[in-house]
């Protein structure tokens, strides 16, 4: 008799063992640590995948000619940088023959930079600003001015004018021109 008791009690133990033991670490912590081993493989596999895109970008931007890059960065600088662009309108005037007062800055109110508003202005890269300015002058010394402007570095746009005549020959000139920074 225990020819067939100690084998059906060695059976018994080890399905206690297993349903008291084995099975509840099996699927509480083994399984647990396999799903967040799954999930750093994939942030492994993703954060791989953006280190090669990242690389590309890199090659591809050290491709681009530096002169070319400092053009662009002037062209489309990455902050609004008012008072240079004040001193750079400034010394254009006074080079045009222009005297510049009365500026003014402000938001744009449509910084979105479509005609109509069609992309939203946070998703939009590119922001705006305005500045308000008064000038006085000679007609020619204006368009020497606006000559100048249409020439910048920079990328401005004549949003609104208005001149004011008078007999002596100098006229005011108040104008509105929109400033274009990468936000």
């Amino acid at each position: 008799m225990n020819n067939r008791i100690l084998p059906l009690l060695a059976l018994f133990v080890s399905v206690g063992i297993f349903f008291g033991y084995v099975h509840p670490t099996w699927t509480g912590g083994i399984a647990l640590t396999q799903a967040a081993i799954a999930s750093d493989n994939q942030a492994l596999a993703a954060a791989s995948a953006y280190a090669a895109q990242q690389n590309t970008l890199i090659a591809a931007r050290n491709a681009i000619d530096p002169t070319d890059l400092a053009r662009l960065a002037t062209f489309l600088p990455d902050s609004v940088d008012n008072v240079g662009i004040i001193l750079d309108l400034n010394a254009l005037a006074a080079r045009s023959g222009l005297s510049l007062s009365n500026i003014d800055v402000r938001s744009a109110a449509n910084s979105s930079g479509t005609a109509n508003g069609a992309v939203p202005s946070s998703a939009n890269p590119v922001g705006s600003v305005d500045l308000s300015l008064s000038a006085s002058g000679t007609y020619t010394a204006f368009q020497a001015f606006l000559s100048g402007v249409e020439r910048s570095q920079r990328l401005l746009d004549v949003r609104d004018l208005l001149v004011k005549g008078s007999d002596t020959g100098i006229y005011t000139y108040q104008m509105t021109l929109r400033l274009y920074w990468l936000r």
